[in-house]
């Protein structure tokens, strides 16, 4: 029986040889097998740096050597730019040997080489979807000339795509690909981090997940060296700092990021490191800190920020460094490098803050330990308040969640994605524009079959027919409907439809360019005051304002010692599951102090486990502060906000937290006497009609309120019954409320 490698082609082969490969990876070996050996979908599940990337183009381009027909053979979709140029370098030799052209699809990329795809459409793109989006909008004949006959089509970081706006409109524009085929490509799904692999097979092929090939290899797992530490800020002001002359805090009373900072200066100094601080706001204050240190110190500075409002050329400096690996260098970023661009392996990973994401977590850690024999490192640094002022905050739960999410991680839990989105009927006012400028007008029922009829945008003709009537209105003018039946874009759509800004399902604000010496920076919020003379610190550095241009929203700096943070939207936070709220609770009923976590970290946790007794001797569901009463559920941010829902529906102020809800002007007694009432409150459908903000995603402006309300409904159908239990279990027993969710 011929092995996987006798399988692939022999320059293939040679090219295998050439690269100095003693065998094949146990990914590659499946993978082959696999897609040489059927015509199936394949999911390929394996660790950063598995080689998952030759699992997939190996065998596609052994296929696609001797292939006849025209157009390209295989698309690899990526959610981004910087990933598509790490994998054209990777895969540009083996193209070149078999001599298949290799074209970077995106905004950034050279026009040259995809006007030349144009002109002789074959070999391999590497797009993302919102290059995929600009050719069906701006050139569909063409699009169809390349994307017609797809041998495969390769989603790598599959798990990015799983989940909110731009995963549905992945999905929706493969329907639309898979409509121009005589046969449908085959899809090939990537991914370091996937949860439960039958929804990832679910989105790979909708109509037949159960075919999907499952290729999932573990691999030896580096050694863990892991810790927690922890911080008190005894300053409330954050930005206070002091640095002596060795680059070390002056002792005294300041914030708990100096000490942060002090320790990440001496520990992250030496190799290559990636340091997580969330927010760009944190990666800008840690970048100034770090650099201030290294200045004082007399050493170069190692550390450098990454964050999406810097320059390409900026990040691309940094990641080049990284990858080089011959200059010490430290990037604190925020989710930007957390996906697979290639910066070879790092020493040591931190984050700022606990993970709310296990998926997150795990993917970041993946970045380290790459090499034979290499430990991964991640340190996890928390910031506690030194006098906390009510009872959640002497729960400590920046401290108890990072326990909690390392314990989920050496467990291997990896949240599943929602079932429902609440950005599918943006996105499906989008395709519905889009399809029309793609087709030239569309039959309503020709719209439903070839985007909504039992797909990721999935929708009735009824409320189609709602969502369409919402885009014809008047006030809308995205679309009119000629005398024939046919959907075209109005006044409204037309505009929409010619702008860039279109072929992105996310919006995009307006912002500030910042510009030294001729060099583009990057770019700050709108919202941020300029002004010439004001101090502005930036991309790790200070600068002073000399020039301003309003019209094309463009600031010159120049460096200076002094500069104040600009402010950048903060963003929602991202949400916790359940299993993460149920398991902070288990490690506040534990005793055992983990021996990853430093001293501070774990007196802290001491200090939020006497409190939690001291609550759950009591009632362990409903503590009363004041005419504030907190109700615990240790359940995750969707049960929460729900729960919220109908506290306000019956008329309460309510706040959801991590671990229940906050509601004001209710004592305990008072609350449990109100939860018959509630009960009569939980329909989803009743409750959709209080709530507010729903106009969320990018084109919900123009979605009719009672399709949005509707779509409320239906995502929260579940989870009603579960706060309905929740609350019935309550006024039976308030002190058995609090448990584990099912």
């Amino acid at each position: 029986m011929p092995s996987s490698y006798d399988l692939l082609h022999p320059e293939v082969q040679r090219w295998i040889r050439d690269e100095g490969w003693t065998e094949l990876r146990q990914v590659q070996d499946r993978a082959i097998a696999a897609i040489l050996g059927g015509g199936d979908d394949v999911l390929i599940s394996a660790a950063t740096a598995a080689g998952k990337t030759e699992a997939a183009f190996l065998p596609l381009i052994t296929q696609a050597v001797n292939r006849e027909a025209s157009g390209l053979a295989i698309l690899y979709v990526s959610p981004l730019k910087a990933l598509i140029n790490d994998q054209a370098r990777r895969l540009d030799g083996l193209c070149e040997t078999l001599g298949l052209p290799l074209v970077r699809w995106h905004g950034d990329a050279p026009q040259g080489p995809k006007t030349r795809t144009f002109k002789d459409p074959r070999g391999v793109a590497l797009i993302t979807p919102e290059s995929i989006e600009a050719m069906l909008v701006r050139r569909p004949g063409d699009a169809r000339r390349l994307l017609g006959s797809l041998d495969g089509i390769v989603i790598d970081e599959l798990h990015a795509f799983l989940r909110g706006p731009r995963g549905l409109h992945l999905a929706s524009l493969l329907r639309r690909i898979d409509a121009m085929a005589e046969r449908r490509p085959r899809r090939i799904g990537l991914s370091a981090t996937i949860g439960d692999p039958s929804i990832a097979a679910a989105w790979l092929n909708p109509q037949a997940a159960s075919t999907v090939v499952r290729i999932d290899v573990a691999g030896g797992q580096p050694e863990l060296r892991l810790q927690v530490r922890g911080y008190v800020q005894r300053d409330a002001v954050i930005g206070i700092d002091a640095i002596g002359p060795d680059g070390i805090r002056i002792e005294g009373d300041v914030d708990a990021l100096s000490g942060i900072a002090d320790h990440g200066f001496m520990h992250l100094r030496a190799g290559n490191n990636l340091l997580f601080a969330g927010s760009r706001r944190n990666v800008e204050e840690l970048a100034d800190r770090l650099r201030a240190r290294s200045d004082a110190a007399g050493v170069p500075n190692a550390f450098l920020p990454h964050h999406g409002n810097l320059s390409r050329e900026l990040r691309e400096e940094v990641e080049g460094r990284l990858k080089a690996g011959d200059v010490p260098t430290t990037a604190i970023a925020t989710t930007t490098l957390e996906l697979g661009i290639d910066i070879g392996s790092v020493a040591s990973i931190a984050q700022l803050g606990p993970p709310r994401s296990i998926a997150g977590l795990r993917q970041r850690l993946g970045r380290s330990g790459r090499r034979a024999g290499a430990a991964a490192v991640m340190r996890i640094y928390l910031r506690e308040p030194a006098a906390p002022d009510g009872p959640l905050s002497r729960l400590h739960l920046p401290t108890v969640g990072a326990v909690a999410a390392v314990r989920l991680l050496l467990d291997r839990f990896v949240e599943p994605p929602d079932r429902f989105d609440a950005s599918s009927l943006s996105v499906a006012v989008q395709q519905t524009l889009s399809l029309i400028v793609e087709r030239g007008g569309v039959t309503p029922a020709g719209l439903h079959r070839a985007l909504f009829f039992n797909g990721a945008l999935g929708m009735s003709t009824g409320e189609l027919a709602i969502l369409l009537r919402g885009m014809a209105d008047p006030d809308a003018g995205l679309i009119e409907q000629s005398p024939d039946g046919l959907l075209m874009l109005g006044r409204e759509g037309e505009r929409i439809t010619v702008s860039r800004d279109f072929y992105a399902n996310f919006d995009t604000d307006e912002e500030w360019r910042l510009v030294a010496g001729g060099r583009n920076l990057g770019t700050i919020p709108l919202s941020n005051a300029v002004a010439i003379g004001g101090l502005v610190g930036f991309a790790g550095r200070r600068w002073r304002i000399v020039s301003v241009d309003d019209a094309a929203k463009v600031v010159d700096v120049v460096s200076h010692p002094s500069g104040r943070l600009p402010q950048f939207d903060s963003g929602s936070g991202e949400p916790i599951h359940d299993r993460m709220a149920a398991e902070m609770l288990a490690v506040l009923r534990d005793e055992d102090l983990p021996p990853w976590a430093d001293a501070v970290s774990n007196k802290l946790l001491q200090e939020a486990r006497d409190t939690w007794s001291g609550m759950s001797r009591t009632d362990p569901s409903i503590i009363e502060v004041g005419r504030t009463t907190l109700l615990f559920t240790w359940r995750g941010s969707a049960f929460n906000e729900l729960a919220t829902v109908v506290f306000v529906s019956a008329g309460h102020h309510a706040e959801a937290n991590d671990v229940g809800v906050e509601i004001e002007g209710i004592s305990r007694l008072e609350l449990v006497a109100l939860i018959p009432h509630l009960l009569t409150l939980l329909d989803a459908g009743g409750l959709s009609k209080s709530v507010e903000g729903l106009r969320r995603a990018k084109y919900d402006a123009f979605v009719p309120e009672a399709l949005l309300r509707l779509n409320w409904a239906r995502r929260h159908e579940g989870l009603v019954a579960d706060v309905a239990a929740f609350l019935a279990g309550l006024a039976r027993d308030p002190g058995l409320a609090a448990h584990s969710p099912r």
